[in-house]
């Protein structure tokens, strides 16, 4: 049975007390009249209210305005909130954008009245085109259909970008666009595809591979301001452009001959840069030379042409004088160059003196020739060989011993 069923022994409740005869189940209307009464004594007590049922009214009226007040006052502070370096915030009101602010600190109508979206502005995000990076393990892995690319010349090439980009309007970010990483993965691939179509295999391969990220991107953005998705595109870079790995030896040997090719056109231009210069030089030179040559030529024969004339007109003062004086200066001129030795045999005396301290610088500068003398006669040896005190063979010995030839 129930605890409350009547007949039990004592009939008591749960809590120990006797029930009254007759009495019925609780009076909802007394309990919640309790707890008015309990609070009214509550509020009466701390803000000095009066008794009666009129003060305990107005204590529990006010008891109640200071908890929906307090309750404002809380509602209100959360409405405070921070924008960091670097972030925007978005303010919406029931769903709309109401406005946007800077970094610092902020305060908006709390929820749900208005909401704050934060979005940073400043961070560079990379979307990976081609292939997907495995942060754990440090590699990557192949996207095939990403990758693989149809050129200008029907050959396929299998290429790979990273995107790089920024937020530069967070309002058309969060509005715009719904998936703003898969409309920027997906308009870039469609930009590549294009830049990529445009181009042969070799060019996009080798020297074309900057043009066609530079391409790329400038259509990239072209793309990304028609959807006005508020996205600035950094940069669009090429990780890897190669043909794909079941011609990839082929198109190794011929990318190796081009190489090779170039190398020997640079060694070509190199060697052509060093030898022209240089025959370029040595013409000049010898330019310069023969004028030199010439200059020199023209001088020394108006000189001598001068001189000749001076020479004529002191002949014609002086015949015998001009004509001893250009003998003793030609005589002079021939004989200074050599070593021969010149003995007059009838102006001379019987004693021959032969210059040997002279002699023999003037040998050593002409290769060591021994000077030529004529042979003396007879009666020349025999005063010589008295003037000495010995004999004529000792005189001619004598003079073989001093270096002359007899």
């Amino acid at each position: 049975m129930a605890w409350n069923e009547p007949g039990k022994p004592g009939d008591k409740d749960p809590w120990g007390q006797r029930r009254k005869p007759g009495a019925g189940g609780p009076d909802i209307d007394r309990i919640v009249k309790d707890i008015q009464q309990k609070f009214a004594g509550l509020f009466g007590g701390l803000f000095g209210g009066g008794g009666g049922g009129g003060g305990s009214a107005r204590a529990s009226g006010f008891g109640f305005g200071l908890i929906l007040a307090a309750a404002l006052v809380i509602w209100l502070l959360t409405g405070f909130y921070i924008v960091n370096q670097g972030e925007h915030g978005v303010v919406l009101r029931f769903g709309m954008k109401s406005e946007i602010t800077q970094a610092g600190l902020r305060w908006h109508l709390p929820f749900p009245i208005e909401k704050v979206e934060k979005v940073n502005v400043e961070k560079v995000s990379t979307i990976e085109i081609g292939y997907r990076s495995n942060p754990r393990t440090g590699g990557k892995s192949k996207v095939p259909k990403e990758a693989l690319m149809l050129t200008e010349d029907e050959n396929i090439i299998d290429i790979e970008f990273a995107v790089q980009y920024k937020i530069k309007d967070a309002a058309e970010y969060l509005f715009n666009v719904r998936d703003p990483e898969t409309t920027i993965a997906q308009a870039t691939e469609s930009a590549v595809r294009e830049v990529v179509g445009k181009s042969t295999l070799d060019f996009a391969l080798t020297e074309g591979r900057d043009q066609v990220s530079r391409s790329s991107r400038e259509l990239l953005q072209q793309i990304l301001d028609r959807y006005s998705t508020g996205v600035h595109i950094v940069t669009v870079e090429t990780q890897k452009a190669q043909p794909p790995d079941e011609v990839k030896p082929a198109f190794d040997d011929a990318v190796k001959a081009r190489e090779d090719e170039q190398r020997l056109i640079n060694e070509a231009e190199a060697y052509a840069n060093d030898v022209i210069p240089r025959a370029r030089g040595g013409a000049s030179r010898l330019l310069q030379e023969a004028e030199g040559y010439k200059a020199s030529v023209i001088a020394r024969a108006d000189g001598d042409a001068r001189r000749f004339s001076q020479i004529a007109n002191e002949y014609v003062k002086a015949p015998a004088v001009t004509r001893e004086r250009l003998y003793l200066e030609t005589m002079e001129q021939v004989l200074s160059s050599t070593t021969t030795i010149f003995i007059d045999q009838k102006a001379g005396n019987n004693l021959i003196y032969l210059p040997l301290d002279k002699l023999v610088p003037m040998m050593g500068e002409a290769g060591g020739a021994v000077p030529y003398v004529p042979p003396l006669t007879e009666a020349e040896a025999t005063a010589a060989g008295a003037a000495r005190g010995g004999a004529t063979g000792r005189g001619r010995t004598d003079l073989r011993g001093r270096g002359v030839t007899p």
